[in-house]
């Protein structure tokens, strides 16, 4: 049986902005409170901690990022926001929306087989701002435009001095994107700084030739 992400990459190549329009409720009002939803693209790995039932990808991962970001608590609004704005990079499966279903799983990323069908399926996607909250594991499938792409790292802060903990890390990233669907997105990433500064300490490191921008996010 071929896996759920090549059959979206067989059948559905439709570019994001060219998506036909909202057709339930929820998500005309999202359409209408959040007017820069479709250029953002918001990047997620997915989780090892999964749910024993098949389900959708948002409920089966139960990780540290999925529990901050907290997807059952949202409004319908901000969780169709979610659906068209959240790509999660998975080792079985590609990418997913936060909706599409998949099984618990164990198995590790091989980017030579993977990086095809994720680099033209994202590639397909037009968007202002891309939001990278990755893990380094999956980074090597697919990098984005460095000057569209803001990556998202996050540090404690003891005595002026920063240290990367894994665990707040993954935490982090997910408040990161939970605040993300509940403000009007941003279209840059001066706009993300100063949305993610409302809530944490941050700091904006701009993109270069060789390297996408960078924000710096004091974990809580």
């Amino acid at each position: 049986m071929e896996p759920l992400w090549l059959y979206r990459y067989k059948g559905n190549r439709t570019p994001v902005r060219k998506v036909a329009g909202p057709t339930d409720k929820s998500e005309r009002v999202a359409a209408r409170s959040f007017a820069h939803t479709y250029p953002v693209l918001i990047l997620l790995p997915p989780s090892e901690k999964k749910a024993l039932a098949p389900g959708a990808a948002i409920d089966v991962y139960m990780g540290v990022l999925y529990k901050a970001l907290d997807w059952a608590s949202l409004t319908q609004p901000q969780r169709a926001v979610g659906q068209r704005s959240i790509a999660i990079i998975s080792a079985k499966y590609g990418v997913l929306r936060p909706l599409d279903p998949i099984e618990a799983y164990k198995e590790i990323i091989n980017n030579a087989v993977m990086r095809k069908p994720v680099t033209d399926y994202l590639e397909a996607i037009k968007t202002d701002l891309i939001i990278d909250c990755r893990s380094s594991t999956y980074q090597g499938v697919w990098t984005p435009p460095f000057n569209l792409c803001v990556e998202i790292k996050v540090f404690t802060e003891l005595n002026g001095v920063k240290k990367i903990i894994t665990h707040m890390s993954k935490k982090t990233r997910g408040e990161v994107t939970r605040i993300l669907l509940q403000e009007v997105a941003p279209t840059n990433p001066k706009e993300l700084c100063t949305i993610i500064s409302r809530h944490f300490k941050c700091s904006l490191i701009e993109a270069t030739e060789h390297s996408p921008w960078v924000l710096e996010v004091i974990a809580h």
